[in-house]
This record gives C-alpha cells, sequence and structure tokens, in this order.
C-alpha cells in the first residue's frame, strides 16, 4: 500500500474562520510572539499567555472542519492509502472532520501540562496560573502547546516515517517554520514524490516536484478525488 505523508499548517485552517500563523506586521493575533508563545513569556506573565490560548481554545472551539478537513479523512477513511498526517495547526479539525492518524508536532489547545512533573491531561476551556495539576499538584500547569524555541513534538517518528514516504505532500505552509520547512528536502532526499498544495508558492516551492495554487477547501478536494480514482 502506497504511504502518503501529508503535513498541513495555518492555511487549511483559514478557511474555517481561524487566522492564519502570524499577519504581515509580525503579531500573531495582536501579540508580539515574544510575548505569549515563548517559554521565557510564561515565566514573566503565566496570566496573560493563558488569556491569550484561552482566547485560541474559544475560537478553535467555535470552527468548523472545511472542505480540505473532509477530504483528508475521506483518504484516510478510503483505505486505499497508508495515510499519515502531521499537522503544525494545534486545532482539532483534522479529527473532528473524522480523521485518525493525525502528530499534532506543535501540541494541542485541547491538552494541558505540567511544568514540574510533566503530567498531560485535557485543559479545561480555561486555564489560568493558578489552576492546580492533577497528579502533583503543583501550580505549574501551562498549555500543552510547543513554543518557540522547544522541541516539537514525536520527530523522530515523524522523520522516519517521512523517509519511507512514496509521496509528502505539504498543504498550507508557509514554508518557514522549521523544522517542518526541511521536510521536502529531507524527503527528496529519500527519493520521496514530492507536492506542494497551496494558496501561493511557499517559501520552499522549487524543492517540490509538483504544485497546485488555490484555496485549501478547492485544491484539496481536487487531488483527493484524483487520487481515489486513479487508485
Amino acid at each position: 500500500m502506497e504511504k502518503i505523508v501529508i503535513l498541513t499548517g495555518a492555511g487549511i485552517s483559514a478557511e474555517s474562520g481561524l487566522r492564519t500563523f502570524r499577519d504581515a506586521g509580525g503579531l500573531w493575533e495582536g501579540h508580539r510572539v515574544e510575548d505569549v508563545a515563548t517559554p521565557e513569556a510564561f515565566a514573566r506573565d503565566p496570566a496573560l499567555v493563558h488569556q491569550f490560548y484561552n482566547l485560541r481554545r474559544a475560537n478553535a472551539a467555535g470552527a468548523r472542519p472545511n472542505a480540505a478537513h473532509a477530504a483528508l479523512a475521506t483518504l484516510e477513511a478510503a483505505g486505499r492509502y497508508q495515510v499519515l498526517l502531521v499537522t503544525q495547526n494545534v486545532d482539532d479539525l483534522h479529527e473532528r472532520a473524522g480523521s485518525q492518524n493525525v502528530i499534532h508536532m506543535h501540541g494541542s489547545l485541547a491538552g494541558a501540562l505540567c511544568v514540574a512533573c510533566g503530567h498531560r491531561w485535557p485543559a479545561p476551556a480555561a486555564m489560568a496560573p493558578a489552576d492546580p495539576c492533577p497528579a502533583c499538584n503543583a501550580r505549574a500547569t501551562r498549555p500543552d502547546i510547543v513554543w518557540f524555541g522547544e522541541m516539537p513534538y514525536r520527530m523522530d517518528e515523524i522523520w522516519q516515517a517521512l523517509r519511507a514516504a512514496d509521496l509528502f505532500v505539504s498543504i498550507g505552509t508557509s514554508g518557514q517554520v522549521y523544522p517542518a520547512a526541511a521536510f521536502v528536502q529531507d524527503a527528496a532526499r529519500a527519493g520521496v514524490r514530492t507536492l506542494e498544495l497551496n494558496l501561493e508558492p511557499s517559501a520552499g516551492a522549487r524543492s517540490f516536484d509538483a504544485a497546485r495554487h488555490g484555496p485549501a477547501s478547492r485544491v484539496v478536494p481536487d487531488w483527493v478525488s484524483q487520487m481515489l480514482e486513479d487508485s
């Protein structure tokens, strides 16, 4: 069975009403990245960081999967390919669309993490600095999100799957955030076919074997339909 590794970024969730990672001014939903998405920011002002992620959690809960999410779930459910979804997104729209084999390399808004003992549990709708860890009772809880300066999750597993794939597809990514931005070069070195599906050419567009450009809700379902017709 042909193996497909699919990387998704903010562009796939943008049509569900979730803002892309950073706007043209370098801000992230009105905040400097350094103020809300680093371990140093959390140590300096945990209340601000929790407030920011509480808002993002509420926004994600109110969003709905779009046609691109649904198409990827259909591709996996068809059973004709072995599909692994690796997402940079912290929302759960892939899962809510029906995808089963998903790795959240940057963590998830749905998770909470204890800095003191490493325990993980489902996050409540709103988190606060005074929340105790259910395992050790320490008041050191944070969103289970990979911040700048931290290592993304399950990277050994991702690299192994990428190099063993027959096809690597990148959807809705800027091609500027590492290590995900290096996936296409790593796949190419392993002889894996590569395809970009994006609103416009990404920073790494020249590294792909082929590309289709346009809104994710159009180009992803079109590509999935072709894959299922050809299989």
